[in-house]
C-alpha cells in the first residue's frame, strides 16, 4: 500500500496545528483570486522546480537557455530552488538559480538503473564542490517506488556525505517512511518529508491539518534533526481522489493556507511545483499536468 492511499498517518505527538487556516467562507471567488497573488507575490521559502515544456518528458535533454528562462520567472516568488536530478539538462538548475541569487536543494535522481545513478552521484558531488548546491537531496521516493534495496540507498547516501562533508545531504521520501526506516534518519543530515493531504483523499477543507499531522510525524520521527516538507501542493484540474477534488478554487485555497502556515510557524516548505507539465499525465492520470502555479505556456494561472 502507498501514501497515496492514505493508509500510513499516524497521529503524531507534535500536531504544528496551530494555526487553523484562512476562513475562505468571509471570502468571494474575485477576492480569493487577489488573495492568492497576494499570497505569492509575499513570496515562499522554496519552489520545485518544473523541467520540461510540452511535448518534452524526463530523459530528453534540455538547454541551458530554457532553465534560465523558468528560473527568471519563479525568481522574485521564491528563495530557494529545488531540481530532481543532475543529468540530462538538470545540471543548469542549481547554476542558473545560484546566478540569480537563490539557494538550491539539488537532488541526484536514484532508480533501478544503477549505471545512471552513478552519473547522478557524480555530477550531483561535481556540482557540490563548485559550490552550486545548499542541500543534496540524494534520491526521490526511492523506497515508496522499491526502486533500491534500503542498504542500496543508504550505501549512496553515505558517499555523497563521505565525498561533501560541507554541505547537508539528505534523502527525500513520502513522511512516513521516515517512521517505518529510523536508519534513514540517522545517516542523513536533514529530513527531507514529502506531504501530500490530496494524495490520501483528504477533503481540502481539512488538508491543513492534515499536513501538520504529516509534519508532525516526520517530526517525531526525525528525532531533533531539522525537518523540511520537500513537496507539498494540490492539483487546478483533473479527476478527484475520494474526497479531495482538484479545482482552480481548492489549489488557490490549499496554497494560501500552506504559505501561511509555513510563514507563521517558521517551517522550511518547497511548494509543488512552479509550471503545468503534461509529461506527468502517464504516473498520475489526468490530475499529474496541473500542479502548477504557472500553467504549460508560463502564464501565471490565476
Amino acid at each position: 500500500m502507498s501514501y497515496r492511499e492514505g493508509h500510513h498517518f499516524t497521529r503524531a505527538k507534535n500536531n504544528y496545528s496551530g494555526h487553523t487556516g484562512v476562513d475562505f467562507n468571509k471570502v468571494t471567488k474575485s477576492g480569493l483570486k487577489d488573495l492568492w497573488l497576494e499570497t505569492l507575490q509575499n513570496g515562499m521559502h522554496g519552489l520545485c522546480f518544473s523541467m520540461y515544456e510540452d511535448g518534452q518528458k524526463p530523459g530528453d535533454i534540455i538547454t541551458a537557455e530554457q532553465v534560465v528562462r523558468r528560473i527568471k520567472i519563479i525568481k522574485p516568488y521564491t528563495k530557494w530552488v529545488r531540481s530532481f536530478s543532475c543529468i540530462e539538462g538538470n545540471e543548469h538548475i542549481p547554476k542558473s538559480a545560484k546566478e540569480n541569487g537563490l539557494k538550491t536543494m539539488v537532488g541526484a535522481w536514484l532508480s533501478e538503473d544503477l549505471e545512471l545513478n552513478e552519473k547522478e552521484i557524480e555530477e550531483l558531488i561535481a556540482l557540490a564542490k563548485s559550490g552550486y548546491v545548499d542541500i543534496a537531496a540524494v534520491g526521490n521516493e526511492v523506497l515508496y517506488r522499491n526502486d533500491l534495496t534500503k542498504e542500496q540507498l543508504l550505501e549512496y547516501i553515505r558517499r555523497v556525505k563521505d565525498a561533501i562533508p560541507e554541505v547537508e545531504v539528505g534523502y527525500v521520501d513520502a513522511y512516513y517512511e521516515f517512521s517505518v526506516h529510523p536508519e534513514l534518519v540517522d545517516v542523513c543530515d536533514v529530513v527531507l518529508a514529502n506531504c501530500y493531504p490530496y494524495w490520501e483523499g483528504c477533503p481540502q477543507e481539512f488538508s491543513l491539518n492534515h499536513m501538520q499531522q504529516m509534519f508532525g510525524q516526520a517530526t517525531d520521527a526525525a528525532r531533533g534533526k531539522k525537518v523540511i516538507i520537500t513537496e507539498t501542493g494540490w492539483p487546478s484540474n483533473g479527476e478527484s481522489l475520494r474526497g479531495a477534488h482538484s479545482s482552480e478554487e481548492n489549489a488557490m485555497k490549499y496554497f494560501i493556507n500552506s504559505q501561511v502556515w509555513s510563514e507563521k510557524e517558521n517551517i522550511e516548505m518547497f511548494y509543488f511545483s512552479s509550471f503545468d507539465e503534461s509529461w506527468k499525465t502517464g504516473d498520475e492520470g489526468d490530475v499529474g499536468a496541473y500542479w502548477g502555479l504557472w500553467d504549460k505556456n508560463e502564464r501565471l494561472k490565476f
